[in-house]
């Protein structure tokens, strides 16, 4: 079966003219732009491009093409994508001061598509206040919550689930998009779970029943919406860069193709100009150049964009001449202003066996539940491991408030998040018992990171540190996230299927140093090249993502949030690309 996968796999993949491996396959190497990296954004980007015949794009994406790959493919199969897999940079960060000192895996697609292909797919835009916000440290109302409601349009084809059940009272058409590019649909399977999660916000009011927590206001717990379409996970390169697109003539993808820097050609009106990229293609062995005749755009996510504009001469001064790094442009912002949501896993022994434990410790029960997948494209694993979601404020009596101010977008954003799931779905799994599992994500975090580097090698791994729990407030909210999922679970709906907790803390100190030893990123970096104002003297994009103090670069993926959202990254990474495209159409007249 897996042999007729991988074959299907192959002709599709040579079908595809447009998407090559090797440099002799392109018709050259000067293009009107060139996207440096084909992840969540540089498909957006290299597609509204492509929309015009007369404009040629590269992009030049660093790993493979990840068609046909059960781990990708299959949405249930999402938590083996990342991480040592052959699909994900298998990054590790710095020891964590505020994790004891624990360095932890840190997650970044590593194909086609980005890490929309590795995710765990939730799609969640967040609170309008989240985007609002941008707009004030921008200075550009164009990244207003209204403003952008055409982008998320733009990106959104809203579908059907995967077993097509009745979705009446489980979302809010009005907010969302039909004909965009990028699929969205609710949950494709239920769960045994599901009614008592509904009953508990019935019975709880501090755990309310939200219609659609993508209207802008999310508090309260409500159905998960994926980017799945008809069972199978729905990523860049599937929507974005699908056949239909890639095969524009204008439009060339090369993959395998590492790039070490972007280069300064000259100088305009004293600013250099970086329209020339160095890259390391799997075939050939030696750096060669790409040229773009208008931009060069980097979209090498917030992990690779500040390497490589380190690399590039683009950064701190203090951390370049060090290493031997000439300095181009002095900006202390590159790499800084990390922000990320920690999570941790909170369980419960039930005395059901309607759990996933049913068949992820059964070889027999997994291989019939994908053979239905291959068939039908139905069943548990034609959806995602969590069916509803939660976005809670912590109380406003909160100890913590007394002393620190909110840092959350707004009064109707969130602090912290409840994944709530039917089980236990990464490995390693239990030997015995069936669980009931809430992930609780801390959303409004105050401790910031930075990305760096210590060597000349670009091919190097960059040094990662989010700075997880730094703060008092981060490890307070955190650990009322932990009471509150344990508030959720003491619910009357609970009281006959929940048998005993896993973790046994109870004291304040207890629950801080279980998150000490178990918290870890759910993989939204953002922030390391932040947008700011037009005449800040501080960050690394303007609101129209043009690098500031050069010419012919910009900067559209994820490192230009200036703060993570209140929410799952690739809805407001889409949206931002989406703004972006038209922002590069309007300034070339294309």
């Amino acid at each position: 079966m897996l042999g007729q996968i991988c074959v299907l796999a192959f002709f599709c993949y040579s079908a595809l003219a447009d998407i090559v491996t090797s440099v002799r396959d392109l018709p050259g190497l000067e293009y009107d732009f060139v996207i440096v990296g084909g992840g969540t954004a540089g498909n957006v980007i290299a597609n509204r491009l492509t929309e015009n015949p007369k404009i040629s794009v590269l992009v030049l994406e660093a790993g493979a093409l990840p068609d046909g790959n059960l781990n990708i493919s299959v949405p249930f199969f999402c938590t083996r994508a990342t991480p040592h897999t052959p699909f994900d940079w298998n990054y590790t960060t710095l020891a964590q001061p505020g994790l004891n000192n624990r360095s932890i895996p840190y997650a970044r697609g590593y194909a086609l598509g980005g890490s929309s292909s590795v995710n765990f797919m939730a799609y969640t835009r967040g609170s309008s206040e989240d985007y609002d916000r941008y707009a004030r440290l921008s200075g550009d109302p164009g990244w207003s919550w209204k403003a952008l409601q055409p982008y998320f349009r733009k990106n959104e084809r809203f579908s059907p689930p995967a077993d097509h059940h009745n979705t009446t009272g489980q979302f809010d058409p009005a907010v969302h998009g039909f004909n965009g590019i990028n699929s969205v649909s609710l949950y494709g399977f239920p769960e045994g779970i599901d009614q008592r999660v509904i009953e508990t916000t019935q019975q709880l009011v501090e755990f309310p029943f939200n219609l659609d927590y993508n209207s802008g206001y999310h508090i309260g717990i409500g159905f998960t919406q994926f980017t799945i379409k008809d069972g199978a996970r729905s990523s860049s390169r599937t929507s974005y860069m699908a056949d239909q697109f890639s095969s524009r003539k204008n439009l060339h993808v090369l993959l395998n193709a590492r790039v070490s820097r972007l280069l300064a050609t000259g100088k305009q009106h004293g600013q250099p100009i970086f329209q020339t990229v160095e890259f390391l293609p799997a075939i050939g062995g030696s750096l060669m150049k790409a040229t773009a005749r208008k931009e060069v755009i980097l979209s090498a996510g917030s992990i690779g964009t500040p390497h490589t504009l380190l690399n590039s001469g683009i950064g701190d001064e203090k951390t370049l001449s060090p290493l031997g790094i000439k300095t181009i442009v002095n900006n202390p912002s590159v790499g800084r202003n990390l922000s990320d949501h920690p999570v941790v896993g909170n369980q419960w022994m039930v005395n059901s066996t309607d759990t996933f434990e049913a068949f992820t410790r059964d070889p027999a029960k997994t291989e019939a539940n994908l053979q239905l997948w291959e068939t039908n494209r139905t069943g548990v694993f034609a959806s995602g491991g969590f069916n509803n979601l939660g976005w809670i404020r912590l109380p406003k009596n909160a100890t913590i408030l007394q002393t620190h101010l909110d840092p959350a977008a707004g009064p109707n954003t969130a602090n912290f998040e409840l994944l709530i799931s039917n089980g236990i779905s990464r490995a390693p799994f239990p030997p015995t018992g069936n669980f009931l599992s809430i992930g609780t994500a801390l959303l409004s975090p105050t401790s910031r990171g930075f990305i760096t580097i210590n060597s000349t090698d670009p091919f190097a791994a960059p040094l990662i540190q989010p700075n997880f729990l730094s703060t008092d407030f981060d490890v307070a909210a955190l650990r009322e996230a932990v009471k509150a999922a344990r508030r959720f679970a003491a619910a009357p709906a609970w009281a006959d299927y929940i048998l005993v907790p896993v973790n046994n803390a109870t004291t304040d100190d207890q629950i801080d140093e279980f998150l000490r030893t178990t918290a870890a990123s759910i993989a939204h970096p953002m922030g390391t090249a932040a947008m700011t104002p037009k005449d800040a003297s501080f960050g690394v994009v303007d609101p129209d993502l043009r690098v500031k103090g050069v010419v012919g670069l910009r900067i559209v993926d994820a490192s230009v949030i200036p703060i993570v959202p209140a929410g799952h990254t690739q809805a407001a990474t889409y949206v931002f690309a989406e703004r972006a495209a038209d922002l590069i159409k309007a300034l070339w007249r294309i």
